[in-house]
């Protein structure tokens, strides 16, 4: 147990003590980190868009991507796992609106070889919702 140094102590003995329990505090979090990233789901699938769009979603460094394989063009990037398994982000596009719009976005990469999209334009709100066939 710690006590606060008696008269007499030396307070550089002390700062040792902060500095090495500090040290051992950083590689016990930092190795929690390192796991949790190593924990993340990866993916590598294709799923068919309205029937006919080849849609090549995969995870990068943890973070999920759709890319249409026509034309590279990214309906989700950087999207974050969620504890319940779903995915998250702010940087969604949608390939008929102008280029310059995002949407907040989730993706649920269901075991029915399905995956649903859904982008909301205001917070919540305003929202688009597509299911994909896993090809």
């Amino acid at each position: 147990m710690f006590s606060p140094p008696a008269c007499g102590d030396k307070r550089e003995d002390y700062m040792k003590l902060g500095t090495k329990t500090a040290m051992a505090l950083a590689i016990i979090l930092g190795g929690v980190t390192v796991t949790a990233a190593y924990a993340a789901t990866t993916v590598n699938k294709t799923y068919l868009r309205k029937g006919t769009q080849e849609i090549r979603v995969f995870t990068d460094a943890g973070k999920l991507y759709c890319r249409r394989t026509s034309d590279d063009f990214e309906l989700c990037h950087g999207m974050e796992e969620q504890a319940d398994g779903s995915w998250q982000g702010d940087s969604m596009k949608h390939p008929d609106m102008p280029k310059f719009m995002t949407f907040n976005g989730t993706v649920i990469i269901g075991t029915n070889r399905k995956m649903s999209i859904k982008g909301c334009a205001v917070g919540n709100t305003l929202c688009d919702q597509e299911i994909w066939d896993e090809q």
